[in-house]
């Protein structure tokens, strides 16, 4: 009885030493906190976070400790000294400069009712917050690829017919119309053919943002594949204002380009429809078409409108 008794007293300290390696070798910071803020007891992982041995953690207070980050902690470490267990997240700057992101769990240490100090456990869950950035930015750029072009950035068709049939139910209370544009750029084949398509699609890219340039904020251009654009203009008063806007974009789209050793003057044709009572999304882009091949028949760099006998145009519908 004796033996077994003293042999569990020399094993004790065996025991012991073992669990304070276990801890030290955890790569999550692990400390007790008494009831004045003073560190007993701290790990290894300390040292990683803070630049603190256990020696220099032992009798260092939270907020010398914490420094800065000690005002954002406090509500939490008052908390937990009222007796009441926390999670919560934090940024930690390390002393290399690299940020961490921890998990912080404060858990106060009861005795009779009375809170004697608490217990800290601090979890790098730095690869898990990557992780979900990482998975963030992915859904984020799937969801851009679903709803914008992938060479100009410009929204799609699926997008535009989106903010068609919202900009003509602004329009029936505002009582302003609402234009669509189709635009081709003019002998756009001739620059594929003699530069290349990796030449042609620097010269679309430049295209789209020179549109857009013209536009308003609460207008849109939409690339719908090719050398074809479509745009979208809102809260238009009369015919003379979309006339403005489309003398500007064709003065725009005009400006030479530097390609290589070569200056290109571009221009484009453009149809204009312009919404009226009953229009629709489809009607408009199918008029617009209309009116676009009648500005190229006429001999490009210019814009037609849609006639009046278009409203009624019968086409196949585009979804």
């Amino acid at each position: 009885m004796n033996s077994k008794s003293g042999n569990r007293r020399h094993t004790t300290p065996a025991v012991n030493n073992i669990l304070l390696k276990l801890v030290d070798h955890l790569d999550a910071m692990m400390a007790y906190w008494d009831t004045n803020q003073v560190c007993v007891f701290a790990n290894n992982a300390y040292r990683s976070w803070f630049g603190k041995t256990r020696p220099q953690m032992i009798g260092m207070t939270m907020e010398e400790l914490l420094g800065p980050l000690y005002p954002m902690n406090l509500p939490y470490i008052q908390a937990a000294y009222a007796g009441q267990a926390q999670v919560f997240e934090r940024e930690i700057p390390t002393p290399d400069g690299t940020i961490r992101y921890s998990l912080a769990t404060y858990t106060p240490h009861i005795v009779d009712g009375q809170v004697h100090g608490i217990f800290v456990h601090v979890a790098d869950v730095t690869p898990l917050k990557k992780l979900e950035q990482e998975l963030r930015a992915a859904q984020t750029k799937a969801e851009k690829l679903a709803t914008h072009d992938f060479l100009t950035g410009l929204p799609n068709r699926v997008l535009l017919l989106d903010r068609i049939i919202q900009a003509l139910a602004h329009s029936k209370r505002s009582h302003l119309m609402v234009a669509v544009l189709s635009i081709d750029i003019d002998d756009f084949k001739k620059i594929n053919d003699t530069y290349g398509h990796p030449a042609g699609d620097r010269f679309l890219i430049e295209i789209a943002s020179r549109l857009k340039a013209s536009l308003r904020e609460i207008d849109s251009a939409t690339r719908m594949g090719g050398d074809e654009f479509l745009l979208l203009v809102s809260e238009i008063e009369s015919r003379t204002h979309i006339e403005t806007m489309a003398d500007r974009i064709l003065e725009q789209v005009r400006v030479p380009f530097k390609l290589g050793p070569e200056t290109l003057f571009p221009s484009c044709s453009m149809g204009i429809a312009l919404s009226t009572e009953g229009a629709t999304s489809n009607a408009l882009i199918a008029n617009s078409d209309r009116a676009l091949y009648l500005a190229k028949k006429q001999g490009k760099n210019r814009y037609a409108f849609a006639n009046a006998s278009d409203k009624g145009v019968k086409y196949d519908p585009i979804e």
